[in-house]
């Protein structure tokens, strides 16, 4: 059966040059009405993760989640997605320092800012300071890496840092973890600690 990861797929052939074809042709089999454009598979991992744990079907809901392969994509998939290409209803989230790519994007577009929301760093950033990093950490020991953690911030160039930058740094020091730790760290949260960002994108969902 035919399910998002196709369309996902589609789009990210597209954006890389391919044809556009079938992402159309997904999306309208799929009935895809927004898409949710994120920079990268973690913040996908984040969404797709507190979305299921609120018991929402995205997918069903005609909403897709994006991972751009990062903040300078936007503008290309804005155009493939939005108002010039597929015509769908966008919204996402950027780190404010890139906040620049996603404004000048949506404006050669024509496409509306309204649905984006800004982290103050990235989504990890506001996932470590939402729970505190004695929380992280401890999902981190059930994660098994708490060796390697302990590891880490005794590093030379760890010291003196503040423990949230070090989580930060740790979580992007191995393949595969920030996308891990993406999903554990938006599933442990309570309801009313999710980071503004995150809960006013699913909200406006």
């Amino acid at each position: 059966m035919t399910d998002i990861r196709a369309f996902r797929d589609a789009v990210t052939d597209w954006a890389a040059g391919g044809p556009g074809g079938p992402a159309s042709e997904l999306a309208a089999h799929l009935r895809v009405r927004t898409a949710v454009l994120l920079e990268g598979p973690s913040d996908v991992a984040a969404v797709d993760a507190l979305a299921a744990r609120d018991g929402r079907d995205l997918p069903a809901e005609g909403v897709c989640v994006l991972s751009m392969g990062g903040a300078m994509n936007v503008g290309r998939y804005v155009s493939l997605l939005g108002p010039p290409g597929l015509g769908l209803r966008l919204a996402g989230l950027c780190d404010e320092g890139e906040r620049r790519f996603y404004d000048r994007g949506l404006e050669r577009a024509r496409a509306p800012r309204e649905g984006f929301f800004v982290c103050v760093t990235d989504l990890e950033d506001e996932l470590i300071r939402a729970l505190g990093v004695p929380r992280v950490e401890e999902i981190v020991r059930a994660e098994g890496d708490l060796p390697a953690w302990q590891t880490f911030v005794h590093q030379p160039a760890q010291r003196g840092r503040p423990p949230q930058q070090q989580m930060r740094r740790f979580l992007g020091t191995k393949k595969g973890r920030k996308i891990r730790y993406g999903h554990l760290l938006a599933e442990a949260l309570a309801p009313e600690r999710v980071p503004a960002p995150l809960h006013d994108l699913l909200a406006h969902l």
